[in-house]
């Protein structure tokens, strides 16, 4: 299962803003977080049972980003989907939908938070041996956007 994380640095938690849980004749479960890697995203979800089926799921941003689910790993009751590419500069939400049901409507939508500086192989160079780098804020634009 520690080949299924995502390389790279973990930028972000994001923990649904009311409880993740969705219930249809086809599927139940609970999405409990998504975390946000560098090189990807974990969708963390809870089955109701250790021998539920794992929902197919979809992940959208306001761009239209394609994210693909990798890969795929279930552990008791517990389910982790892990979706490339990450979040491109500028994504102001995530919105999780459940391809099991025939309705259109989402599981649930995260609001993501502006990202602070983007890494770079320089910064997860010395981030992996154990210097603290400090970013060029000179050469960083940070994105103009709209509240979500």
């Amino acid at each position: 299962m520690s080949n299924l994380i995502p390389s790279g640095a973990l930028r972000r938690m994001l923990l649904p803003p009311t409880y993740g849980r969705h219930v249809t004749s086809a599927t139940e479960f609970t999405i409990l977080s998504v975390e946000v890697w560098a090189s990807g995203l974990v969708v963390n979800i809870h089955l109701p049972s250790d021998d539920a089926p794992e929902p197919r799921l979809t992940v959208q941003d306001h761009f239209g980003t394609d994210y693909r689910l990798q890969d795929s790993a279930t552990v008791g009751s517990r389910n982790l989907q892990v979706f490339t590419p990450t979040v491109p500069s500028g994504t102001r939400s995530l919105t999780i939908r459940s391809e099991d049901d025939s309705d259109d409507r989402p599981v649930v939508t995260f609001a993501v938070p502006l990202m602070a500086v983007p890494e770079t192989s320089d910064d997860a160079d010395a981030a992996g041996s154990g210097d603290i780098a400090e970013a060029d804020n000179e050469s960083y634009q940070p994105d103009l956007r709209r509240p979500a």
